[in-house]
């Protein structure tokens, strides 16, 4: 049986954090779905499409992870595409605290699928993609934060 994992979130945008959990994590599942939710309660600052477009760019090489565009719950997502864990990274205590009643909601959902908690390395814990985005948002330079395709596409060719 394969091993198929749904990393969810908004990827608003994808973090140089977000790629440390995912590239960390591939050696534990077979096939990884980064899943960008529509969250009705967030204003995006980048479309989901371009969101996916720098995902389907930066793992075009891996065959392993794939993306996709989701609304609704995370574990009608997981059955959309077989996958029986839902990776989340955890910077902080507070965070553990937050996702594990999410966690204990999806696993309450359907208790056929695991969610597995990756702490993020200690160089990205002050990555977030709210205080990128505030960085984009006044003008700064976020390219230290974020993957190569997602400063180009933000920057152009400015270093």
């Amino acid at each position: 049986m394969s091993r198929i994992c749904l990393f969810p979130g908004t990827f608003d945008p994808i973090t140089l954090g977000h790629i440390d959990i995912i590239n960390r994590s591939l050696s534990l599942f077979d096939k990884m779905f980064i899943g960008i939710g529509k969250n009705a309660n967030k204003q995006p600052m980048y479309s989901e499409e371009q969101r996916l477009e720098w995902i389907k760019t930066i793992y075009k090489d891996e065959p392993r992870v794939d993306a996709l565009i989701y609304e609704g719950l995370t574990v009608d997502c997981c059955k959309s595409v077989n996958a029986t864990y839902i990776l989340r990274g955890i910077r902080y205590v507070s965070d553990f605290e937050y996702e594990k009643v999410i966690a204990d909601m999806n696993r309450s959902l359907d208790h056929n699928i695991e969610t597995i908690f990756l702490t993020c390395a200690p160089q990205f814990t002050s990555i977030a993609s709210t205080l990128v985005r505030d960085v984009i948002r006044h003008g700064g330079d976020a390219s230290s934060f974020v993957p190569e395709p997602v400063r180009q596409s933000i920057y152009g060719n400015k270093q």
